[in-house]
Formats: C-alpha cells, sequence, structure tokens
C-alpha cells in the first residue's frame, strides 16, 4: 500500500515548508536525493513529484524547475507558487555550484518564501474589503430589476418591448460589462507581483557564501532558473560592503529582508488606494447602469399607464 500524498496550501508557504523539511534533513546528514525521497515517502506532493521526474532521469534542477512550470496558472497564487518553486530551483544550483552549505541556504530560502507569502496575504486581507464591495456593487443594477418588479412595474416586458425601453436595455448592459471590466483590472493592478521581493540579494549571499568573486556570483545569479532578478540593484549595498571591509553577505540578507518589508508597504498602500479608485467605475458605470436598467423602465411604465390628456375643449 503506498503512502498517501499530503497537499499542502497554496503559495510560497506551501513551498517554505518542504524547504525547511529538506534543510533539517540534510542537516542531520541524509543526501539531498534522499532527504527528497524521505519527503516524498512522507506525504509531500511536490516533492513525490519531484522524486518521480529524478526517478525518470531528469537532473534534479531541472525536476525542481518542471515543478514550478506544473504550479503556474492564471490566478496570483498560483503564480506565486511557480515563481517560489523557481526561487528554489536557483538557490538549490547556486549552492551546488558554489559549495555553498546547501541546508543554510535552503534555510535562508524557507524564511524568505514565508515573509513573501505573509506579505501577500497582508494585501489580500487588505484588500478583501474593496474588492468584496466593488463586486457587491456591481449587482446593484440587476437589483434595480428586482425592485421595480417587486413594486409591480413590468420592467422586463418594457425593457424587451418598448423602444426606448431596449435603448435602455443596451445602455445598461454596456455600461454593466464596462464597470465590471474596469473595476477588475482596478483590483487586478493592486494585487502583489509574482515573485519573492529581494531574491536577488539572497541569491548573490547564496553565491558569495561559498567563496566565489562578486563578479562570478553575478554570472551565477544571472543564468540561474529563472533569470536575471535585476542584481544591479544590490551594487549599493556590495559598495558599502568593500568601503566598511565587512562580509557582504549578511548586507545582502538585509538588504532583502528590507525588500520584502518595503514590498508589504507598498501592498498595503495599494490596497488603501483601491477602496477610492473603485469609486471611479461605480459613479462612471455601475450608478448610470442602474438608472438604465432600474429606474428608467419604472418610469417608462408609469409614462405609459398615464393617460394623456386630450386636446381640445
Amino acid at each position: 500500500m503506498g503512502v498517501r500524498r499530503r497537499r499542502t496550501g497554496g503559495g510560497p508557504a506551501a513551498v517554505a515548508e518542504t524547504v525547511l523539511r529538506l534543510a533539517v534533513l540534510l542537516q542531520a546528514g541524509a543526501a539531498p536525493a534522499a532527504a527528497w525521497r524521505h519527503l516524498a515517502e512522507a506525504g509531500d506532493a511536490a516533492a513525490g513529484a519531484i522524486v518521480e521526474r529524478v526517478a525518470g532521469g531528469m537532473p534534479l534542477v531541472e525536476a525542481i524547475e518542471a515543478q514550478s512550470a506544473a504550479s503556474a496558472g492564471r490566478t496570483p497564487a498560483s503564480a506565486r507558487l511557480a515563481a517560489a518553486w523557481l526561487d528554489v530551483a536557483a538557490a538549490w544550483e547556486v549552492s551546488i555550484a558554489v559549495g555553498a552549505p546547501l541546508a543554510d541556504s535552503l534555510r535562508g530560502m524557507a524564511s524568505a518564501l514565508r515573509d513573501a507569502q505573509e506579505s501577500a496575504d497582508d494585501v489580500q486581507v487588505a484588500l478583501a474589503e474593496p474588492a468584496g464591495t466593488a463586486r457587491l456593487m456591481g449587482w446593484l443594477p440587476l437589483f434595480g430589476l428586482v425592485i421595480g418588479g417587486a413594486l409591480g412595474f413590468d420592467t422586463l416586458v418594457i425593457l424587451f418591448t418598448h423602444p426606448a425601453g431596449i435603448g435602455c436595455l443596451v445602455a445598461g448592459l454596456v455600461l454593466l460589462a464596462g464597470a465590471r471590466l474596469w473595476t477588475g483590472r482596478l483590483v487586478r493592478s493592486a494585487q502583489p507581483p509574482p515573485g519573492t521581493p529581494g531574491m536577488a540579494a539572497e541569491l548573490l549571499a547564496i553565491a558569495l557564501a561559498g567563496g566565489v568573486s562578486i563578479e562570478r556570483a553575478h554570472d551565477l545569479v544571472d543564468t540561474a532558473p529563472g533569470g536575471p532578478r535585476g542584481a544591479d540593484e544590490v551594487d549599493g549595498v556590495l559598495a558599502l560592503s568593500r568601503a566598511a571591509g565587512v562580509p557582504a553577505v549578511e548586507l545582502l540578507r538585509a538588504s532583502a529582508a528590507h525588500d520584502r518589508h518595503d514590498a508589504r508597504t507598498s501592498g498595503r498602500t495599494r490596497a488603501a488606494r483601491l477602496g477610492s479608485r473603485l469609486l471611479l467605475p461605480l459613479g462612471v458605470c455601475t450608478l448610470p447602469a442602474f438608472l438604465c436598467l432600474g429606474v428608467a423602465p419604472m418610469m417608462l411604465g408609469v409614462l405609459a399607464a398615464t393617460p394623456l390628456p386630450a386636446l381640445g375643449g
């Protein structure tokens, strides 16, 4: 009987859990291949998939990259999950290339991924209220139809048979579709981008921990899975390290932690601004759609039911 695989939650936190367990197994003396196999036998679904690829002849780093591709999707959560596995593949490749302690590298990677997930969670919580309000207001024009029917007006009949009602129906649907597209675009723009903030500094710290030169470290980071990650942004940290005569590894990791803090603050700021920006599609599209689909049919019904005054004496 096979071992039942445990499915972890989505996002970088799930990857961080797997990576942290790998680090513990490696520090306990397990070989890398054996550590992955132990995780797979313990029920880790991602580790099981990676072990199956390795058993089929795929190199380990490529197997981790393939896990990133398998995790990719259209949702922000799946994009973050795929980016997290790509970061793990890069850290593994860089650590092996320079001979840095793999367990320590993975512990740092697990911490970075956990911070990234917490940052994304904070932003999602901050976005929940304005996004939920926007979705609720999107139903307002349809509520107008229900209200009209409850008051005794044949709003649907007017919208589909009366010439002016048909015009109101077309205009209302166009405005409603525009409001949904506009609102969705605003909500998507407030989402945190995929990837782990400060990953260039993290990978460069792993490379330098192996004792290679800065130029060699830059080359390894640029050619690691995922491609260049803006390593030029850490030049200021490296310059400070040279000027102060202190090792750059801890400075780089502190810089990466600062980048993650900035990403969390920026995400909260975007979420706070979203509430006011959502007023634009509400005022320009949603409320006019409510007037077209809810109020205008009732007014047309009243006019149709009101007899016109007789002409003449």
